[in-house]
C-alpha cells in the first residue's frame, strides 16, 4: 500500500509540475500575444498601404498612358498646321496709317468750330469702355484748339453690345432739341447703366423736353436706324475694325491723349 500510496503521490505530483508549467507557458503565451497586438496592427496596416499603391500606381499609369496618347495627337495635329502653306491661313491687312480716307462730314453734328481747318471723325459705340473712357479727351482737344479743331462722331454699334443703338437713337433724338452732345457726354459717362429708364432720366439732365425727346424717339426711329446705317457704311469704307477708331484729317491716327493730339494737330496747323 506504501508503495502503492508513493506511487500516487508521485503521480499527482507530476501532474501538478505539469499543470503548472502549463500555466506559466499559457500566461507567457497570452502577455506575448498582449504585447504583439499594435506590431500585428501596424503589420497589417502596412500591407494594406501597399496594396492601395499598387493600385493607385495602377491607374495612374493607365492615366499616364491616356495622357502621352493625348501629347502624341497633339503634337502631330501642330506640325500638320506648320506644314499647311500659308494662303491656308486667312490673315488681315495690316492698319494703312498713310492713306487719306474721304469721309464726309454729312449730316453729321459737329462739335466745335464747324468751318475749323482740321476735322477729327470719331467712330464710336456708346457701350463700349474704351469709348466712354477716351472720348472726354476730345473736349479737352477742343478747348485747346477751340478755332482749329472740330469733332464729329459717327456711330458705330457693335452687335454684341445691345444697348449700343438704342442709345445713339437717343442721342439723335437730343440732337433734334439742339441737345446731341451734351446727351452724347452723359451717355459715355453712364455707358455700363444704359436702359430706356436711363435715357429719359439723361434727358432730364441734359435739359431735353422729355415728352417731346420720347415721341421723337418712337415717331423718329426709322430714320435714326437710317442715319446708323449710313454711319456704318462709311465705316466699313474706311476699314473701320473697332471702336473707337479716329481720323484725323482723314488718316487713322492711333493717338489716344490730349499731349498725342496736339503733337498730331500742331504740325496740321502750320502747312
Amino acid at each position: 500500500m506504501e508503495c502503492g500510496n508513493k506511487t500516487v503521490r508521485f503521480t499527482a505530483m507530476v501532474l501538478m509540475g505539469l499543470l503548472f508549467v502549463a500555466t506559466i507557458i499559457f500566461c507567457v503565451t497570452l502577455s506575448v500575444g498582449t504585447a504583439m497586438q499594435p506590431m500585428v496592427a501596424a503589420v497589417r496596416e502596412l500591407a494594406q498601404t501597399q496594396k492601395d499603391m499598387n493600385k493607385a500606381t495602377t491607374e495612374n499609369a493607365g492615366n499616364l498612358t491616356a495622357i502621352l496618347t493625348r501629347m502624341t495627337a497633339l503634337e502631330t495635329e501642330i506640325k500638320l498646321l506648320k506644314n499647311r502653306p500659308s494662303s491656308a491661313v486667312p490673315s488681315e491687312p495690316q492698319e494703312d496709317f498713310d492713306r487719306v480716307y474721304d469721309i464726309p462730314v454729312g449730316d453729321s453734328y459737329v462739335n466745335g468750330n464747324p468751318d475749323a481747318p482740321v476735322t477729327i471723325v470719331e467712330f464710336s459705340d456708346f457701350q463700349c469702355p474704351y469709348c466712354a473712357v477716351f472720348h472726354p479727351v476730345l473736349q479737352e482737344v477742343i478747348k485747346a484748339f477751340p478755332k482749329d479743331v472740330k469733332v464729329v462722331l459717327k456711330n458705330y454699334p457693335l452687335p454684341f453690345h445691345q444697348h449700343a443703338r438704342p442709345a445713339a437713337k437717343a442721342a439723335l433724338a437730343a440732337g433734334l432739341q439742339g441737345k446731341y452732345y451734351p446727351m452724347v457726354a452723359l451717355l459715355m459717362e453712364n455707358s455700363k447703366e444704359l436702359s430706356d429708364a436711363k435715357y429719359k432720366e439723361l434727358a432730364v439732365k441734359a435739359g431735353l423736353k422729355v415728352d417731346q425727346f420720347l415721341k421723337d424717339l418712337k415717331d423718329q426711329d426709322a430714320v435714326f436706324e437710317k442715319k446708323i446705317a449710313a454711319d456704318m457704311e462709311e465705316a466699313k469704307k474706311a476699314d473701320v475694325r473697332g471702336t473707337p477708331t479716329y481720323f484725323l484729317n482723314g488718316k487713322k491716327v492711333r493717338v489716344r491723349d490730349l499731349t498725342g493730339w496736339k503733337s498730331a494737330i500742331e504740325p496740321l496747323l502750320k502747312k
